[in-house]
């Protein structure tokens, strides 16, 4: 090549460079975009759903944190989440608690205003009081009968609550990649954004990174995969066992 074409290449080069270093695009002079990634980011959207579907669901663990909306309430969640169970805090109506599961057995551990208005109601008579006081700071089991057990366990449950998370329904398409904190990811989309988004990871494995719902109805990252943690029951003298129910105020 001549010597005028090499340096005219190398300047348009050196020029591509600092308008991508300046601007934040992905690529140049057509270069790929995918090239050192995982891959996925070149298959077609159902196809980009399904891998990462797949990941998460043979992921050992995961972290869950950020904001969920259900039934007009929303609920925040910092949950570690594993095949038999999960660790963590969730917080609705201004309330925070922490939930622990250990397989079938499943723990509420919160301050005596939690359960001084469990109900839903205030109750400032002694009696009450005093037995909500007794129960700040202690694990108490949930049974598995009460109609708690169903409504809490769904926030330490890794499969049931990643299967409602990244189940996106309409039509899939990609919105480009991008990064999240340092990670190369591809924007997976339904409806043109309004059916909700998912960030997923073009490093290492398909994992989904960030999830932005439908109907502004919550963001959570999911972070940790594969980090594992300990998992285990509390000791007896840090639980209250109440048997059939859960004691009402």
């Amino acid at each position: 090549m001549p010597r005028g074409r090499t340096r005219k290449a190398a300047l348009a080069r050196a020029v591509c460079a600092l308008f991508v270093a300046g601007a934040g695009v992905t690529g140049c002079g057509g270069e790929d975009p995918d090239a050192g990634t995982n891959g996925v980011g070149k298959l077609p959207p159902a196809k980009i759903q399904s891998r990462t579907q797949s990941a998460a669901e043979a992921a050992g663990t995961v972290r869950l944190s950020g904001a969920v909306v259900s039934n007009k309430r929303t609920y925040k969640l910092d949950m570690q989440l594993k095949k038999d169970g999960g660790t963590g805090s969730v917080t609705s109506d201004g309330v925070t608690f922490r939930l622990l599961r250990v397989d079938e057995h499943l723990f509420i551990k919160a301050d005596a205003d939690f359960w001084n208005h469990q109900d839903g109601k205030s109750d400032d008579s002694t009696s009450d009081t005093a037995a909500a006081g007794k129960l700040e700071g202690m694990y108490v089991k949930v049974p598995k009968g009460d109609p708690a057990y169903q409504q809490l366990s769904v926030f330490t449950d890794k499969d049931v609550l990643l299967d409602g998370l990244l189940s996106l329904q309409g039509e899939l398409a990609t919105d480009g990649h991008h990064e999240l904190n340092g990670v190369r990811t591809i924007r997976l989309t339904s409806d043109e954004g309004s059916g909700g988004r998912i960030d997923v990871s073009l490093e290492g494995k398909p994992y989904p990174l960030l999830l932005v719902r439908a109907g502004d109805a919550g963001t959570i990252r999911l972070t940790d995969w594969g980090r594992d943690f300990v998992l285990r029951a509390p000791d007896k003298a840090d639980t209250v066992d109440y048997g059939q129910q859960l004691p009402s105020s």
